[in-house]
């Protein structure tokens, strides 16, 4: 979700791009970012939305939306610019194949089954400046995960890489306005890591190889800059529907509200105030209705281009007005808080740590209750090679405040351990060849929902000029 990128105007020529994370100078305006979904990454959107996660829609927009800023600098590669120019219009096409084999694809702790998966991709990115103020801008990648043994697991994979999807800035002096879509589609237990979509999601659903999830979210938001103080507004209205007729108890749609004040108390130091609020409705009576809210500080701490801190934490309420003919829950009054650090010491060598506290929706319950760490680092000091290592850990407790869950289903707590590591080599000046593994570990207070997966990748991608 887009939140604190603006634009001020500095005389007529000069124009400064300004995000929660980062403050970069500019002559190409750069579009709103909403999430994440991605990382892998980036970004960062669960498969529900409750307040907390339009929280987590706003930061993934911010991380985006720096990210966006970086590579739309004037000494940003050509290959990462664009392969086909007309006046003011870009266009990239990147095309991608991959070839998985995944050894535990039905995640499951008993009658495992391995597969090999090939996932062609195509990543599309164009941008259209109507004018220096006003700017629409697509990013998107879509592909096809075929299951070799086992067919019937075959999807198609819709995400975004940036979090952006379809989106248009609209700049009136100090005002910015934004009108965004974003659309998954993403299903299988391949896609199971920190940060990734199915993430907790998936752990909470051991044995299935069929959980998935398509969210459409699409919103509008405003950004008020009055130089050292800027305030944010947003709404978005989010569909989310399962892959899978065995997981339609999670349809749902939610109206989500984000507002956020934040001050520049010192060039390295900005400070805010952020709250959000989400109101979810299910399309069977299974999971219970809810509203969610939320409230709390943020602190920025930016002492150079090379080394951000940020430190945020607060109060989430959420009621439940209990729908369910399954589930009795009470509302629960609860905390988060998180505390993010990026460093790059040189050009060789960055790194990242997150952790913290959040709640989100369930799938088999009405909340999870989760706390994470999550390491990551990336390498640069071998001429050709990109190295790339991340492991993460969340202890989770699903079913907080329920008196039940559904049919079949525990409630109780699990962990889940995630590490991984990827190689990169550019074969050409257009090919790159990269290597991937990774291993998922799931120990859980339920009988049978514990479960190992490792998954090796082997992945081609063209880069045309």
């Amino acid at each position: 979700m887009f939140s604190g990128l603006h634009f001020h105007q500095k005389g007529e020529k000069e124009v400064r791009i300004i995000t929660h994370s980062s403050l970069e100078e500019g002559a190409f305006l750069l579009v709103f970012v909403c999430r994440r979904w991605s990382a892998n990454l980036i970004f960062l959107l669960a498969m529900s939305a409750p307040a907390q996660e339009a929280l987590q829609n706003m930061q993934a927009g911010d991380t985006a939306a720096a990210a966006r800023s970086q590579q739309m600098q004037p000494q940003a590669s050509p290959a990462q610019d664009y392969m086909f120019k007309e006046g003011d219009f870009r266009l990239m096409v990147t095309p991608s194949m991959g070839l998985e084999w995944n050894d535990n694809v039905n995640l499951a702790q008993t009658n495992v089954m391995d597969d090999y998966i090939v996932t062609p991709a195509v990543g599309i990115t164009a941008s259209y400046p109507f004018s220096k103020a006003n700017l629409l801008y697509l990013d998107i990648t879509a592909g096809y995960a075929w299951y070799l043994k086992h067919p019937k697991f075959s999807s198609f994979q819709v995400n975004s890489s940036s979090g952006t999807g379809l989106s248009f800035d609209i700049a009136i002096k100090d005002f910015t306005i934004n009108l965004h879509d974003w659309i998954n589609y993403t299903q299988g237990s391949s896609q199971i890591g920190p940060g990734s979509v199915n993430n907790t999601a998936s752990a909470t659903i051991a044995n299935t190889a069929t959980f998935g999830t398509f969210q459409n979210t699409i919103g509008l938001s405003g950004s008020w800059d009055l130089n050292q103080v800027t305030l944010s507004l947003g709404y978005d209205h989010q569909n989310v529907l399962a892959t899978s007729s065995q997981f339609d108890q999670i349809n749902h749609s939610s109206e989500m509200l984000f507002a956020r004040a934040y001050f520049q108390v010192h060039p390295q130091v900005t400070v805010g105030l952020e709250s959000t609020a989400a109101f979810t409705a299910y399309e069977q009576n299974t999971l219970n209705d809810n509203s969610a809210y939320t409230v709390g500080p943020y602190v920025e701490f930016q002492p150079g281009k090379v080394l951000t801190l940020t430190a945020r934490a607060g109060y989430s309420i959420e009621e439940f007005q209990n729908t369910s003919t399954n589930i009795q829950t009470s509302s629960q009054n609860s905390w988060y808080a998180s505390l993010t650090l990026t460093h790059q010491p040189t050009r060789s060598i960055s790194y990242s740590l997150a952790v913290g506290r959040e709640v989100q929706l369930g799938i088999v319950s009405d909340l999870i209750e989760d706390w994470y760490v999550r390491p990551n680092i990336t390498l640069k000091i071998i001429k050709g090679l990109d190295i790339n290592a991340f492991c993460s850990y969340e202890h989770a407790n699903q079913g907080v405040g329920s008196m039940g869950s559904l049919p079949g289903n525990a409630n109780g707590t699990f962990d889940l351990y995630n590490a991984g590591l990827s190689l990169q080599h550019a074969l050409t000046s257009r090919l790159d060849l990269a290597l991937n593994y990774q291993i998922a570990l799931r120990s859980s207070s339920t009988p049978d929902n514990g479960y190992t997966q490792d998954l090796v990748m082997l992945q081609l991608t063209y880069h045309p000029k």
